[in-house]
């Protein structure tokens, strides 16, 4: 079974001059232990549909299935990493990872076990203690999905997670990204606006339409892992990117009102 299924989805916002429509009919599906992502211009409805999946918002028609139930709210089953840190700046890295293993009432030593292993997994040693505000932009984002990690959810979903870092951190956390969710397994659902990005990690990336988000692709990433740096050189990768770029420039184009005038 999969783990998420949404199914002919659409979603249309009130508006002052009637309905804007962000989401035309999507349907995607992310199987048990893949790495899923969306790309697509700017505006095409990649984080509504995230939102959508994590129970934030409900959908105008259509549903999404999580193991076969419909999704109807939030849920401890899927844990969100968005691009601002979130983290709680009044507890150290610890709490903040524990904090809903607290609201779960899981025992004192059962949450010092997961979060030693999670501060371990993330490079975190030493830092158990610190807050926020002593931690680099990289290291606040790895609490960040040890929280989320922490509840062993079912799905991560993750917005540009990314996209505040500075380039060279950014390579870094993909590469720790890749290797954790290869190690552990974890269904992730991606979002992100760079095209290398979501090739380098992920095993299907969709690639949605300009407002209102339609699906134009869906591209199986054949690449072989562990990937590494080397394998952007890889020209199977530049393959992939092209295809991509090809339909988000078009996209582009034709959200620009220049379709047919620039190719």
């Amino acid at each position: 079974m999969s783990d998420v299924i949404v199914d002919h989805v659409t979603m249309v916002y009130p508006g002052r001059k009637g309905g804007v429509m962000a989401l035309d009919d999507v349907s995607i599906e992310v199987q048990d232990g893949q790495f899923v992502s969306i790309v697509g211009a700017s505006g095409c409805g990649k984080s509504t549909l995230l939102n959508v999946v994590g129970g934030l918002v409900a959908p105008t028609r259509g549903e999404v299935l999580l193991d076969g139930q419909p999704i109807e709210g939030p849920g401890a089953d899927r844990g969100m990493v968005f691009q601002s840190y979130t983290l709680y700046q009044w507890l150290t890295v610890r709490q903040n990872i524990e904090f809903g293993l607290s609201l779960r009432a899981v025992p004192r030593a059962e949450r010092h076990r997961i979060s030693d292993d999670l501060i371990a997994q993330m490079g975190l040693g030493g830092f158990e203690d610190a807050y926020p505000k002593a931690l680099s932009g990289g290291m606040k984002q790895r609490v960040a999905i040890a929280r989320a990690l922490g509840n062993e959810p079912r799905v991560l979903l993750m917005d540009e997670p990314f996209g505040a870092l500075d380039a060279q951190t950014r390579t870094v956390m993909q590469e720790l990204l890749t290797e954790i969710c290869e190690r552990l397994r974890t269904t992730v659902l991606f979002v992100t606006h760079d095209i290398d990005e979501a090739i380098f990690l992920s095993d299907v990336v969709y690639v949605l339409s300009s407002r209102p988000g339609k699906l134009q692709l869906r591209l199986e990433i054949d690449l072989p892992r562990p990937r590494t740096l080397e394998t952007i050189a890889e020209p199977r990768f530049g393959a992939f990117k092209r295809d991509i770029l090809r339909i988000i420039h078009g996209e582009s184009l034709r959200e620009a009102g220049l379709a047919g005038r620039i190719s």
